[in-house]
């Protein structure tokens, strides 16, 4: 026979069940939802892997495996300290590039009208002089580059080397460089990297920089994009007028933007672990959470893309 308080019971016990029922459902849906982000994430960073190896050598690497083929390199009496300096004109408006592949890059402000490159070569073991730097003056401006002999000892013949592959090279030469480069006012930077960070600062043109394994630091009176593989992002520009689309991606790092309180941009900002900041008033059209949020600042219009898979992004008025 059943009572009035079995009844009641049994109600909360079917209740109780009901309850982590909905709750477990509720689990699995956000961990699903998670799990999606994070396979577009990842796959993001698999594209973002992708675009930075047109940068130079996407398996360069300081270090050198045990083989027979690093004794190419290891030459008696070999030098292991060097200094490579250029110095020439460049047209306002124009690019100065510069592509390195093991040590870093910084970029400031000259003080003239002149482009001024200055190289430092070091190794432990390999030839410093075993590593040419090119210079090619265009009529978009100056390209810079880093050379590493095949194992043949082989070079390519200018700075993009295309059809050739000197991977192995790379890998067998622990030849560093750090490029100090002093760019003329109004004169745009484009700098590209695998194992190095990139520092430009207190600069007046436009700015792209990418690197592999290295922070990125950039400020200037131009606008700016960046992209990591391992590494943080800092970025302050004044220029609120970009023609288009602005990215910011890295996988492991923070992305933090210092922009001009007049801004009006569209923003597609993702993160996996990690939040999403900003000082500026953000109506969003898109929320997931704090992991993935799509917004307008100011009157919207062109695109700012920020996208990283552990870290923060901040968005900061410039003060």
């Amino acid at each position: 026979m059943n009572t009035p308080n079995g009844k009641q019971a049994t109600m909360k016990k079917s209740y109780s069940v009901l309850i982590v029922l909905v709750i477990g459902l509720a689990a699995i849906s956000s961990a699903v939802n998670d799990l999606n982000q994070l396979h577009r994430l990842s796959f993001q960073a698999q594209e973002l892997v992708a675009a930075l190896s047109d940068v130079v050598v996407p398996t360069a690497s300081a270090s050198a495996p045990p083989s027979v083929c690093v004794e190419k390199f290891v030459v008696q009496n070999a030098k292991t300290s060097d200094q490579f300096q250029w110095s020439g004109q460049v047209a306002s408006g124009s690019a100065v590039e510069i592509k390195n592949i093991n040590g870093g890059i910084t970029a400031e402000q000259g003080t003239g009208t002149a482009l001024e490159v200055v190289a430092i070569k070091k190794s432990r073991r390999s030839d410093v002089d075993s590593v040419h730097i090119k210079v090619e003056q265009h009529a978009g401006g100056v390209t810079v580059c880093v050379l590493y002999p095949n194992e043949d000892g082989e070079y390519a013949d200018g700075c993009n080397g295309e059809g050739k592959n000197f991977d192995n090279g790379v890998r067998n030469n622990d030849v560093s460089v750090d490029f100090t480069v002093r760019i003329p006012a109004q004169v745009n930077l484009v700098a590209k990297n695998v194992n190095g960070g990139i520092n430009a600062v207190s600069l007046s043109g436009n700015v792209a920089a990418k690197t592999v394994n290295g922070s990125i630091k950039i400020s200037t009176s131009g606008f700016a994009e960046a992209a990591s593989v391992n590494g943080e992002i800092n970025a302050r520009f004044t220029d609120a007028n970009w023609s288009k689309a602005l990215s910011f991606k890295t996988v492991n790092g923070q992305i933090n933007l210092d922009l001009p309180a007049n801004i009006s941009t569209s923003v597609d900002a993702q993160t996996m672990n990690g939040a999403i900041n900003s000082d500026f008033p953000l109506e969003v059209t898109n929320l997931k959470g704090r992991k993935s949020v799509k917004g307008v600042i100011g009157s919207g219009g062109r695109e700012l893309v920020l996208k990283t898979l552990n870290g923060s992004i901040n968005l900061r008025i410039a003060g």
